[in-house]
């Protein structure tokens, strides 16, 4: 699968296959692991797939994995959500944050 991304940035507009993407670690503006991408979130318009958002951290894979995983731990995982414009993906090798860590949605 394949997800169509539209950006100011280079890589706007271009396709990168979903799988290059997830389980890469995400950086921040000062070189900082913030997670793993674990999820993207895309809306489908007419045959395309716009992604909305990534989810970052424990809290995507959990979301993956359903919530009996959750159940199994008994806590609540942490993560962060970035929207589509949040997040500079033009190399799928080393996704990097485009806003401080603070301005993300925490799950």
């Amino acid at each position: 699968m394949r997800a169509a991304t539209k950006s100011p940035e280079p890589a706007g507009g271009r396709e990168i296959a979903v799988d290059r993407l997830v389980g890469r670690k995400v950086f921040s503006l000062n070189d900082r692991q913030v997670g793993r991408l674990e999820e993207i979130r895309v809306d489908k318009r007419g045959r395309d797939l716009l992604v909305t958002e990534y989810v970052i951290g424990s809290a995507g894979l959990f979301e993956r994995l359903g919530i009996a995983v959750k159940l199994l731990f008994g806590r609540r995982p942490g993560g962060y959500l970035a929207r589509w414009d949040q997040l500079d993906i033009s190399n799928p090798e080393r996704p990097r944050l485009r806003c401080r860590l603070e301005e993300l949605r925490r799950m």
